[in-house]
C-alpha cells in the first residue's frame, strides 16, 4: 500500500453519532485533527463517546452529521471502507475477540490473507511484527498458552503486519492487569516512537494518557479539554468536576503545594516527583 503523508492522519469535522432511539447525540459536533506521528490520549467517563468516536475513525460507525478522514479518505464512502482499514488498524478491549486462529503466526497472518497479500510478501511482515511487539520466540505457540498481555501484544502485531498508516486502540488494556497494562503500553509507545505510527489511545486510565503527546477529553459527547498532559492534569478541580481521576503525583503535588511546597506544574508521574523534590531538598 503506498503511503501518503498528510498533516491529519485523522480528521474529524463537526461529527455527531446519534444511536438508534437515543435522544441525544453519543458524540455531538466534535473537530479533531490527529497530527502525524502524534500520539493522542482520549479520557472520559463511561458515556462520555469516547469509544463510539474511535470506532467512527474505523468506519465500524458512519457519522449521523459531519464528516470522518482518515488519510483523505471518507469514511461515509462505501467504496473506501476497506481502503479505510487498512490505513486505520484498530485494537479492541478484549484480545480474544481479535485472536481467530490456534497459532500465533497464524493469526498475525489472518488479515494479510484477507487482503489477498502474496505468500512470499506475507512472510517477512509477519516476522517483522512480531519482531516489532517481541512475540518472534512464541510465534509457534498456541494463544491460548499466553497471558492476556501476550494476547494483547499478538492482536497489535495482526494490526501491525497490515502496515496501516495510524493505530487506534480503543481501551486496549482495561481487561490486563497492571503487568499487562505496561506491557501493552511500552510496546505501542515504543513503535509511535521509533517507527512514527500514529496512535489513538482510548483510556480510562490517567497514568496512560499521562505518558502522551497531547490529551482530548470528551464529556457528554463533547470535547471538554485539549492539551498536552501537563496542561490538562494540572487543572485538578476541572478534572475531577467531570468525574474523572487525575494522575496520584499530580493530585500530591496540589495538596502540597496547598501546604506551600511551592512545586511547578507538570508534575505527573513519580520520577517527576522525586526530581522536583530533590531540587528542593538540594536548595534548602
Amino acid at each position: 500500500m503506498d503511503k501518503q503523508h498528510y498533516q491529519f492522519p485523522m480528521q474529524t469535522k463537526d461529527v455527531c453519532y446519534q444511536y438508534e432511539d437515543a435522544e441525544t447525540n453519543a458524540v455531538n459536533h466534535v473537530s479533531l485533527g490527529i497530527e502525524k506521528g502524534s500520539f493522542v490520549a482520549v479520557l472520559g467517563h463511561n458515556g462520555s463517546g469516547k469509544s463510539t468516536l474511535a470506532k467512527m475513525m474505523n468506519a465500524l460507525y458512519l457519522p449521523t452529521e459531519g464528516k470522518v478522514l482518515v488519510c483523505g479518505l471518507d469514511t461515509s464512502e462505501e467504496e473506501q471502507v476497506w481502503q479505510v482499514r487498512r490505513h486505520a488498524g484498530m485494537v479492541f478491549q478484549n484480545p480474544d475477540n481479535q485472536i481467530v486462529a490456534n497459532v500465533v503466526r497464524e493469526d498475525v497472518a489472518f488479515g494479510l490473507e484477507n487482503l489477498g497479500v502474496p505468500q512470499p510478501e506475507m512472510i517477512p511482515r509477519i516476522d517483522a511484527a512480531l519482531a516489532a511487539v517481541r512475540m518472534t520466540e512464541r510465534a509457534s505457540f498456541a494463544p491460548h498458552m499466553l497471558s492476556g498481555g501476550q494476547k494483547q501484544r499478538v492482536a497489535v502485531a495482526g494490526v501491525l503486519a497490515m502496515q496501516p498508516e495510524v493505530m487506534i486502540l480503543d481501551e486496549a488494556t482495561a481487561m490486563l492487569d497492571p503487568s499487562g497494562r505496561a506491557d501493552v503500553l511500552k510496546t505501542v509507545r515504543r513503535l509511535n516512537r521509533d517507527e512514527g505510527m500514529t496512535v489513538l489511545w482510548i483510556t480510562h486510565f490517567m497514568e496512560e494518557a499521562a505518558q502522551a503527546d497531547r490529551v482530548v477529553v470528551l464529556d457528554k459527547g463533547r470535547v471538554a479539554m485539549d492539551g498536552t498532559p501537563s496542561e490538562v492534569f494540572t487543572k485538578v478541580e476541572e478534572i475531577k468536576k467531570l468525574g474523572l481521576d487525575v494522575p496520584p503525583m499530580a493530585e500530591l503535588a496540589m495538596m502540597l503545594n496547598r501546604d506551600g511546597a511551592c512545586l511547578p506544574d507538570g508534575i505527573l508521574t513519580v520520577d517527576d516527583m522525586v526530581k522536583e523534590l530533590k531540587q528542593k531538598l538540594c536548595r534548602s
